[in-house]
């Protein structure tokens, strides 16, 4: 098979209009366009939310004030405690081991531990945030949390 002789499947393409051919051909003259006017020109209609010279609605409403039009917020990189329950008991977790043991393969920012799955087995979790579930799941297994980073630092990057 050559690229030349690849075609569409029977019955997925259809021909199109040939407009301004003749009366016969069922869309002569003025193409289905009526008679002249706006609509009836190249690339024909008014711009979007044109309401015809009345002010437009997004003209109408007013302003929300001191509405940002950005928020940046922290970025985190998130793991589960799923993900941790193959962890040997006494395992010191951080970003920077995760990334070792290749559970996270990309660094998104600061680490932040969620809480679903269960974890049996006594861990040192060192990470910028935590969720209360993930914590107390973490210290009912008998481990314990370290928060490391400071909230501003990580809203930084």
């Amino acid at each position: 098979m050559r690229l030349e002789d690849i075609r569409p499947q029977p019955g997925s393409t259809r021909r199109r209009r040939r407009l301004g051919r003749g009366i016969a051909a069922g869309q002569g003259a003025s193409c289905g366009k009526g008679m002249r006017g706006q609509k009836a020109r190249k690339g024909g209609g008014p711009r979007p939310g044109f309401e015809g010279g009345q002010t437009p609605l997004y003209r109408r409403l007013p302003k929300l004030k001191h509405f940002p039009r950005y928020v940046r917020r922290p970025q985190y990189t998130l793991i589960n405690l799923r993900a941790l329950a193959k962890l040997p008991a006494g395992s010191e977790v951080s970003l920077e081991s995760l990334m070792d043991l290749g559970i996270v393969t990309t660094n998104d920012g600061p680490l932040k531990i969620l809480g679903d799955g269960e974890v049996g087995v006594p861990l040192t979790i060192r990470a910028a945030a935590i969720t209360p579930s993930a914590r107390a799941k973490v210290e009912a297994a008998g481990g314990r949390v370290e928060l490391v980073g400071s909230q501003t630092a990580s809203a930084g990057s």
